[in-house]
């Protein structure tokens, strides 16, 4: 039976290192198709589809984070089986950094490295005004303000009127969401912005260096809240950079055994 959460297919065996990949709200698995022709032999690139989108359309979207965080987390678990990573771009870096709070609060293996892109420290609070009940026109406005969805797209009323109860529910989980502390994250935390995000500004970056006691650091990439996508490589690099611990020793093994 397909496992709905990996639409491209479930995770292999032959991955030194797993790259699990979050999208941002509205998005789909399909955000990430291009990565894998990016990545370094071993590491895979494993797309997670959220309910709600993609091949889950017919599925109704979670509204609060923390139940995604939980169904996300399960859905992790089976592939904690080796060393792997999780990225998420906008509301899926929120949710990247609950997943991984979720799995240690499960005793579960954690990943070797969080990355965390276009996202708002967790602790502040969110400034922009609520749209998640807002009329129909208001949220179509959002979505052009942030820039990540095409005007043809956006000029789709057909498409629209389907996509938009999962972008409802994306903006709702967002919107939602209340910081609870708790002890840093024993992870290695990398944290992409945008120069001209006009969503997430750099000052609101500085604080998810409290949320891991195992190093932080911020990459600054250009462009605007959706730079993952022209700047998929350039970010592909600095996650391959991230696992080349990883990848070198399970080389090292496999020539061992050879």
């Amino acid at each position: 039976m397909r496992n709905p959460w990996f639409g491209r297919g479930e995770p292999g065996q032959a991955a030194a290192v797993r790259l699990f990949c979050l999208p941002y709200a509205g998005g789909s698995a399909s955000a990430y198709r291009g990565w894998p022709a990016l990545a370094p032999a071993r590491l895979e690139v494993c797309p997670l589809e959220l309910p709600g989108r993609g091949g889950r359309i017919g599925e109704p979207p979670l509204t609060r984070l923390r139940p995604m965080a939980d169904a996300v987390a399960g859905a992790l678990a089976p592939y904690a089986d080796r060393p792997y990573a999780v990225f998420g771009h906008s509301m899926g870096g929120l949710l990247a950094f609950e997943v991984t709070r979720t799995l240690r609060r499960r005793g579960l293996p954690l990943p070797v490295h969080l990355f965390v892109s276009a996202a708002a420290a967790p602790d502040l609070r969110r400034t922009r005004p609520p749209v998640h009940r807002a009329p129909d026109a208001d949220v179509l406005e959002e979505l052009r303000v942030l820039g990540g969805t095409p005007a043809e797209l956006l000029d789709d009323e057909e498409l629209m009127q389907l996509m938009l109860p999962t972008v409802r529910a994306d903006f709702s989980v967002l919107e939602t969401y209340e910081y609870r502390p708790d002890r840093p994250l024993p992870v290695p935390l990398t944290v992409f912005g945008g120069t001209d995000d006009p969503l997430v500004p750099v000052r609101d970056l500085d604080g998810w260096r409290d949320q891991t006691s195992a190093g932080a650091r911020l990459r600054i990439v250009s462009g605007g809240h959706f730079y993952l996508h022209p700047a998929a490589a350039e970010l592909m690099a600095v996650i391959a950079g991230a696992a080349a611990v990883q990848l070198a020793a399970a080389n090292d093994d496999q020539e061992i055994g050879a």
